[in-house]
């Protein structure tokens, strides 16, 4: 069930559209579409959303189908759930109730499934609703006889303290990531990170540079725990590129609270690689999304660089890269340049890998000798690690070694230097 708003068009594209990923996030989710409608309004009727009459209509729709829920493609208040629910012969879901399933089926990692909890307990506690004084916890006594705490204060008190006890427990995973992360930028390592809108292409692009094996799956969201893998540029420098979660239009505001311990990798990336479906109708408003985000986390200022995917898939004559950069990036001010790849049949690769070599911050590739004591084995296998050893000799308590490093390795390294 979609609306559409006469009074407020929005960037985000047609309601037919919306409708469409919304069928598509069902199928993601296991359901079979028996049917959609559309209802054309000014703007939302307080007890039903769509009003008493759209709400019949449907109901009729509904029984003729044997349809087992309603999917509305807008967040519903407490309030028009309860009575839809009354009106219509079956279960009602909104938008964000689809993709909190749709997350809660996909998450592996504890971190992922911490998420997903939060996000789910904070949807549904302003939707309890109590069952009558039955279910009242009488006291016994003088002073107590009467109804006593209800069910519903009781599963009330319950969930806060549950939300506490993940929030605390992801505020640990925080401080892990921000852990693991100093320990990375310890060692001169640029990060990557892949973002885009879901089912744009990054998981099979990442496989693709990285040879990783991450799950590449037409369904939406089929990638929700982040992967990070080192990959070795054209120069030699390694870097560290990670795959999350896609982006969607109208992604709820409370998912984006849920998972922002996930999408601090993306703030502190030295470079993000934004990839975009160009195949897609709707890649403009796609790419108008992922920018939104982008901005929402703190991410809007961190050089990007515009990957182009699914080229195979345009007809011949349109996969001009510059035409199609200035058409998805607009007057959005951002000069990000465009690589056109096919993530699926390795189209582009090298133009991508090198482009990445020219955007990320200069670390030129420098030739030194270096002597290290033999006591040093982790700034040793810093060397073999970031570099090319070209020769190694052993002088007694020594290690010396012609080498090709990065210049801020060679910088850090500045001690065991032989001039």
């Amino acid at each position: 069930m979609g609306v559409d708003w006469k009074s407020r068009r929005t960037v985000e594209g047609s309601s037919e559209a919306s409708l469409d990923e919304l069928a598509e996030l069902a199928g993601g989710a296991g359901a079979i579409v028996a049917g959609r409608m559309l209802q054309s309004r000014d703007a939302p009727e307080a007890a039903t959303f769509i009003g008493h009459g759209k709400v019949a209509e449907l109901a009729q729709s509904v029984q003729a189908e044997d349809a087992d829920v309603v999917i509305f493609d807008r967040d519903l208040t407490p309030t028009q759930q309860r009575n839809l629910e009354k009106e219509l012969p079956c279960k009602v879901i909104d938008r964000t109730q689809l993709i909190l399933d749709i997350f809660a089926r996909r998450a592996r990692t504890r971190e992922g499934r911490l998420q997903v909890e939060l996000a789910q307990l904070n949807y549904r506690l302003p939707r309890l609703t109590g069952h009558g004084v039955e279910m009242s916890r009488l006291g016994g006594g003088i002073g107590t006889r009467g109804p006593g705490e209800t069910q519903l204060e009781t599963d009330r008190r319950r969930i806060h303290r549950r939300i506490k006890k993940i929030e605390d427990d992801l505020e640990n995973v925080r401080a892990g990531r921000s852990l693991h992360r100093r320990q990375r930028q310890a060692v001169p390592l640029a990060t990557l990170a892949l973002v885009g809108y879901t089912n744009a292409g990054k998981s099979t692009l990442f496989n693709r540079i990285a040879d990783a094996g991450v799950l590449a799956d037409a369904r939406m969201f089929a990638t929700l725990d982040p992967t990070v893998r080192a990959v070795i540029l054209p120069s030699r420098r390694r870097v560290l590129l990670s795959d999350t979660v896609g982006f969607i239009g109208n992604l709820p505001a409370t998912l984006v609270k849920a998972f922002r311990a996930t999408l601090e990798e993306v703030t502190e990336a030295t470079l993000i690689l934004h990839v975009v479906d160009v195949s897609s109708p709707h890649a403009v408003e796609q790419t108008g999304h992922v920018m939104k985000v982008l901005a929402e986390i703190g991410a809007a200022e961190i050089s990007q660089v515009l990957v182009l995917n699914k080229v195979d898939r345009l007809p011949e004559g349109e996969a001009d890269t510059e035409a199609m950069r200035r058409r998805l990036l607009g007057d959005s001010g951002t000069q990000a340049p465009a690589v056109a790849v096919s993530a699926l049949h390795g189209t582009g690769m090298d133009r991508l890998l090198a482009g990445i070599d020219q955007a990320l911050p200069f670390d030129p590739i420098v030739r030194v000798r270096l002597r290290l004591p033999l006591g040093e084995g982790a700034r040793i296998s810093m060397v073999h690690d970031l570099g090319r050893v070209i020769e190694t000799r052993y002088d007694g308590e020594f290690c010396e070694m012609d080498t090709e490093i990065p210049e801020s390795l060679r910088q850090r390294l500045a001690a065991y230097i032989v001039p």
